[in-house]
C-alpha cells in the first residue's frame, strides 16, 4: 500500500502534464487571425523570448555557483548529502521552465484571443481560460512531478537502503536534501519575479506617461514606441515570472508540511510514512480536481458575467478537494491521538487534520472574496478613488494608499483566525497541512491569474490592428476581470506565504535545535526589527529600479516622437526593439540587488549572530512581508481599476467623465504609482518570506552556537527551568527551591 500512494503523486503529475499539452495543443490550432496581428504577435513573441535568455545568461551563473557550495556544504554534515546540489539545480531548472511554458502558450494564445473576440465573448473567454490552464496545470504538474519524484528517491536512497526508521535522522537527511529543491525553486522565482516586474512596470510606465499622458493617444496606440514592450512585459512578468513564483510557493507549502509531518509517529497502514506523504497526496488530488473545475468556466452569451464563471469553475475545485481529503485522510491516517515529538503536550486526531485542510481552503478562498472586494470595479473602495479623482491628482493617490492599507485589516484577521484555528485542530503539523490545502488547488488559481496577462495583451493587438470597437470592448471586458483576478491570485499567494512560513518557521525551529524565540532578548528584539526592515528596503529597491528604468523610457519615447517624423501620421514605424532592449537591460541589471538581500541576509544574521537571533529576523520578515505584500497589491489592483473604469465612463457628482477627461488623467497618475506596487514589489513579497525561511533551514545545521558577538559558544540551547533547577539542586544538596 506504501508504494501505490508513493506511486500515485508523479502519476498524478503525469496526468496534469497530458491534460496541458492537449489544451496547448488546442489553443494553437485556433485561428491567428490577419496578417497584420500575426506580424504584431510575432513582435511580442520575440522580445519576451529574448528577456527570458537574457535573464537566464546572468541566472545560470548564480545557480552554478550556488549548487557547488550546496554539494560542498552537503559533505561536512551527517544529515546532508552533496546530492542536495542536484536537487537544487532540478528545482531551479523546473522553477524556469513552468516560467517558459505559461509565456510560450501567453503568447501564442494573446493574438488567438483577439481573433475570438471577432466572434464573441464566449469564444475570447474559451481561447485565453484555455491558455492561463496549460500555464496552471504545467506549473502544478511540474510541481507535484517533481517533488514526487525526488522524494522516491531520496526515501529509497537515504532511508530505504540505510534500514532507516521513517521518523529517525535517515529521513531527516532525505527531506533536508529535498529542501534544496524548493531552495532552487524560489531562487529563481525570486529573480523572475523581481526582473519581470522591473520589465513589464518600466515599459507600462513609459508608455502610459508619455503616450496617454502627454500625446493623448490611446492605449496601446501601435504609434507608441513602447507598446510592444509594454506588452511583452505582460507576458514575462504576470505570466513567466507569476509561474516560476507559484511554483516555487507550491514546492515550498508542500515541503514545509512533510518537515513537520515527520516528527509525527504514526500508527498507519504506509509504515508510519503517511503525515509525510499526505500533502504531497492532497496536491495530486487537487491538480485532478483543478482539471475539472477548468470544464465549468464558460459563459452562454456575450452578456454572460465573466467573473462569475471564473469563480464557478474555482468553487468546483474547492469542495471536490475538501471532499475528496476527507476520505484520503480517514484512509491514510490511523485512529486514535498523533503527537509531535516536538510538542507531545498537542494531541490531536485525524479529523482535526482534516479540519485544517477545511480551514486552509476556506482561508484561501476568503481572501479570494477580499481581494475582490478591494480591487473590483463597482465595489466602494474603486468607487471612491474613482470620485477623489476627480479633484486632482493628489487626491487619488492618497485615496489609493489609504484603501490599501484599509486593505490589509480583514485578510490579517483572517490569516490570524486560520493559523489559530488550524493549531487548535492538529498543532503546528496542521498550519502546515493548511497551507498545503489552500495550495492544493494551484492549478485553478494560476489559470485564473493567467488568462488576464493574455486578455490584456488581446486588446493591445486589436488596438494596434484598428480592429473594430466591439473587438476591443470585449477583450477590455476580460482584461477588467483580469486585473482582479491577478491581484486575487497575488492575494492567494501572500496568505499562502503567511501559512507556509509559519509551517517553515517551526521546521527551522526542530532543525536548529532551540525550543523558542525569547524576544525579550535584546538581541532577538533587534533581530526582528532587522527582519521587519527588509521587506520595506527590498520594496524600496525595486520601486526605484522601476523608476530608474521608466525614465530610461519615457526619454526614448520623447526622443522618437521628435526625431522621427512621422510617426504620429502613420507614416513611419516606431523603433520597438530599442524600447524592448531597454526594458531587458534595466530588469536584468536591477533584478540583482533586491535577490541578493533575500539569499544574503539570513546567511548573514544567522552565522554572525545564531539561531535564535536568525529566528528572530525570520519573525519581522514574515509580519512585515505579509502586510507590506497585502498593501501594494490591493493599492495597485484598485488603482488600475478606477483607470480602466473611466474607459466606460463614470458618474461623479452628477456628471459624466471619459477617457482624456482630467478626472481620467488623475486616475492614470494614481495608476502609474500603483503599477510596480501590484506587478514588481508587492507580489516578491510572498517569495521573500518564503525564500529567507528556506534559506535558514538549509543553513540551520551548519550555524554554530555564537554570542551577540560572534563569539563560539558550546551550546546555544536554552536549558529549560526544571533542568536549571535540578541543577542547582544538585550543587547545593538541597531536595527543592521555590521557582516564582
Amino acid at each position: 500500500m506504501e508504494q501505490v500512494f508513493l506511486y500515485l503523486v508523479p502519476f498524478l503529475g503525469i496526468i496534469g502534464l497530458l491534460v496541458m499539452a492537449v489544451k496547448s495543443a488546442w489553443v494553437s490550432k485556433q485561428p491567428s487571425g490577419e496578417e497584420n496581428m500575426v506580424e504584431l504577435a510575432g513582435f511580442i513573441a520575440k522580445g519576451a523570448m529574448s528577456f527570458l535568455k537574457a535573464e537566464w545568461k546572468v541566472m545560470i551563473y548564480f545557480v552554478i555557483i550556488a549548487a557547488l557550495i550546496l554539494g560542498w556544504s552537503g559533505t561536512l554534515l551527517e544529515n546532508s548529502s552533496p546530492v542536495i546540489a542536484i536537487a537544487f539545480l532540478i528545482g531551479a531548472v523546473a522553477s524556469a521552465f513552468a516560467g517558459y511554458l505559461g509565456m510560450n502558450i501567453a503568447t501564442k494564445a494573446n493574438v488567438r484571443t483577439t481573433q475570438a473576440a471577432k466572434t464573441s465573448l464566449k469564444k475570447a473567454l474559451e481561447v485565453s481560460f484555455t491558455g492561463g490552464t496549460v500555464m496552471g496545470l504545467g506549473v502544478a504538474g511540474l510541481a507535484v512531478l517533481g517533488m514526487g519524484s525526488l522524494f522516491i528517491v531520496f526515501y529509497y536512497m537515504f532511508v530505504i537502503s540505510q534500514g532507516g526508521d521513517v521518523n529517525g535522522h535517515e529521513m531527516e537527511t532525505a527531506l533536508e536534501v529535498l529542501a534544496g529543491f524548493s531552495l532552487g525553486a524560489e531562487s529563481i522565482a525570486l529573480f523572475a519575479r523581481v526582473g519581470g516586474g522591473i520589465y513589464t512596470k518600466a515599459a507600462d510606465v513609459g508608455a502610459d506617461l508619455v503616450g496617454k499622458v502627454e500625446a493623448g493617444i490611446p492605449e496601446d496606440d501601435v504609434r507608441n514606441p513602447a507598446t510592444i514592450a509594454d506588452n511583452v512585459g505582460d507576458n514575462v512578468g504576470d505570466v513567466a515570472g507569476m509561474g516560476a513564483d507559484l511554483f516555487g510557493s507550491y514546492v515550498a507549502t508542500i515541503l514545509a508540511s512533510m518537515v513537520l509531518g515527520r516528527e509525527i509517529v504514526s500508527n498507519d497502514n504506509l509504515g508510519g510514512i503517511a503525515p509525510i506523504l499526505l500533502p504531497l497526496v492532497i496536491a495530486g488530488l487537487g491538480l485532478i480536481f483543478s482539471i475539472v473545475g477548468t470544464l465549468f468556466v464558460k459563459i452562454a452569451d456575450d452578456n454572460g458575467s465573466v467573473q462569475s464563471a471564473l469563480n464557478k469553475g474555482n468553487w468546483i475545485s474547492i469542495v471536490l478537494t475538501v471532499a475528496a481529503s476527507f476520505f484520503l485522510i480517514d484512509f491514510m491516517l490511523p485512529d486514535g491521538d498523533l503527537v509531535m515529538k516536538r510538542d507531545a503536550s498537542v494531541a490531536f486526531t485525524k479529523m482535526g487534520v482534516f479540519g485544517a485542510v477545511f480551514i486552509g481552503l476556506i482561508v484561501g478562498a476568503l481572501m479570494s472574496i477580499i481581494t475582490e472586494y478591494y480591487t473590483a470595479m463597482g465595489r466602494r473602495p474603486v468607487n471612491s478613488i474613482i470620485k477623489q479623482s476627480s479633484t486632482g491628482h493628489a487626491t487619488n493617490i492618497i485615496g489609493g494608499l489609504a484603501i490599501g492599507m484599509e486593505s490589509t485589516v480583514l485578510p490579517i484577521l483572517v490569516l490570524a483566525g486560520g493559523i489559530f484555528s488550524s493549531y487548535l485542530a492538529a498543532g503546528l503539523y496542521g498550519v502546515a497541512i493548511a497551507a498545503a490545502g489552500m495550495m492544493a488547488t494551484t492549478a485553478m488559481q494560476l489559470a485564473i491569474d493567467a488568462f488576464g496577462p493574455i486578455a490584456d495583451n488581446a486588446g493591445g493587438i486589436a488596438e494596434m490592428s484598428g480592429l473594430p470597437k466591439e473587438v476591443r470592448e470585449r477583450t477590455d471586458i476580460l482584461d477588467a476581470v483580469g486585473n482582479t483576478t491577478a491581484a486575487t491570485g497575488k492575494g492567494f499567494a501572500i496568505a499562502s506565504a503567511a501559512l507556509t512560513a509559519l509551517a517553515l518557521f517551526a521546521a527551522y525551529v526542530g532543525i536548529s535545535g532551540i525550543s523558542s524565540i525569547d524576544i525579550y532578548k535584546a538581541d532577538v528584539l533587534a533581530g526582528l526589527f532587522v527582519g521587519a526592515m527588509i521587506p520595506f528596503i527590498f520594496s524600496a529597491l525595486a520601486i526605484a529600479a522601476v523608476g530608474r528604468a521608466a525614465m530610461d523610457m519615457v526619454n526614448e519615447v520623447r526622443r522618437q516622437f521628435k526625431e522621427i517624423p512621422g510617426i504620429m501620421e502613420y507614416k513611419n514605424k516606431p523603433d520597438y526593439e530599442k524600447c524592448v532592449e531597454i526594458s531587458t537591460k534595466a530588469s536584468i541589471r536591477e533584478m540583482v540587488a533586491p535577490g541578493a538581500i533575500a539569499l544574503l541576509s539570513p546567511i548573514a544574521v544567522g552565522f554572525l549572530f545564531g539561531h535564535e537571533v536568525l529566528g528572530g529576523m525570520l519573525a519581522g520578515v514574515t509580519v512585515s512581508g505579509v502586510l507590506m505584500g497585502i498593501f501594494q497589491n490591493n493599492a495597485g489592483g484598485a488603482w488600475d481599476n478606477a483607470k480602466k473604469s473611466f474607459e466606460k465612463g463614470v458618474e461623479i457628482n452628477g456628471q459624466m467623465y471619459y477617457k482624456g477627461s482630467e478626472p481620467h488623467k488623475s486616475s492614470v497618475t494614481g495608476d502609474t504609482v500603483g503599477d510596480p506596487f501590484k506587478d514588481t514589489s508587492g507580489p516578491s513579497m510572498n517569495i521573500l518570506i518564503k525564500l529567507t525561511s528556506i534559506v535558514s533551514i538549509v543553513i540551520a545545521p551548519f550555524i554554530p552556537g555564537v554570542s551577540p558577538l560572534g563569539l563560539a559558544l558550546e551550546d546555544d540551547r536554552p536549558q529549560s527551568i526544571e533542568v536549571v533547577h535540578e541543577e542547582i539542586a544538585s550543587d547545593k544538596e538541597i531536595e527543592s527551591l521555590p521557582i516564582n
